[in-house]
């Protein structure tokens, strides 16, 4: 694919051009799924009590995330998301990207790349998931770069139904928030040198799938941010602090 021409010019003017290289799923190919998605349903013999947070999440929702499995890029194995680090007090960033054929996730993913260092010194642990088969994750890890060890494959997108994250045609391609993407054009502009449509999942109706950003202390959720539009993503410097303070507390 052709590196994008991100030149200094008006928001419609870019959107226009971005859109000649962006993959282009119609109504048809889509094939797709419901619109309104209802989340999994946690039930209470599973996990106790649900009482509701400040955060608009159930403080049992630690719990019910680390019992989904996903698919390490690395190995192609099955792990559950609670062995991904200590459920008492391990910290964990968990950044559930689209899917690995959008141009902004690659974007996300190159941030977190480069950030991961200093999660590190945290000691707190990247986890990364993507919508998509592991094939698709190794496309991605290998051409932006990004570190197999610390990506994960979620084809059934069942931690996105778990933690609530949005879905459909206009979260995805007319939602006002997605245009916070062009404010970072040069950082756009670098993560999609080698970009190929071919990590897109084969099931087209994932690309209506939105993502989300959350820290967690053991099973204790300590922040959370649902993606309101495509490339609507979390502050870095926001996780960051975040980290820094949980894990000195």
């Amino acid at each position: 694919m052709a590196t994008l021409s991100l030149n200094t010019v008006s928001t419609s003017t870019r959107m226009h051009r971005l859109s000649h290289h962006l993959p282009k799923p119609t109504l048809h190919s889509l094939s797709l799924r419901p619109l309104r998605r209802s989340p999994v349903k946690i039930q209470a013999a599973e996990v106790g009590p649900t009482m509701v947070t400040s955060s608009g999440f159930s403080d049992a929702i630690g719990d019910a995330l680390g019992q989904v499995g996903i698919f390490s890029a690395a190995t192609g194995e099955e792990v559950l998301i609670k062995d991904l680090w200590d459920q008492d007090e391990g910290m964990a960033v968990v950044a559930l990207l689209r899917h690995f054929g959008c141009p902004c996730c690659w974007e996300l993913a190159s941030v977190l790349r480069d950030s991961k260092s200093k999660f590190e010194l945290s000691g707190v642990k990247l986890v990364a998931i993507g919508v998509g088969t592991t094939d698709k994750a190794r496309i991605l890890a290998e051409r932006l770069p990004f570190p197999l060890e610390n990506l994960y494959a979620d084809p059934g997108r069942k931690a996105y139904d778990v933690m609530g994250l949005y879905y459909g045609l206009a979260r995805t391609f007319f939602n006002p928030a997605s245009t916070k993407v062009f404010s970072r054009y040069e950082s756009l502009k670098e993560a999609v040198k080698n970009y190929t449509i071919k990590a897109t999942p084969d099931d087209r109706s994932s690309v209506l799938q939105q993502g989300g950003m959350f820290v967690f202390k053991g099973t204790k959720l300590v922040y959370a941010r649902k993606d309101e539009g495509t490339g609507d993503h979390a502050p870095l410097d926001d996780i960051l602090d975040v980290c820094c303070k949980v894990a000195i507390a």
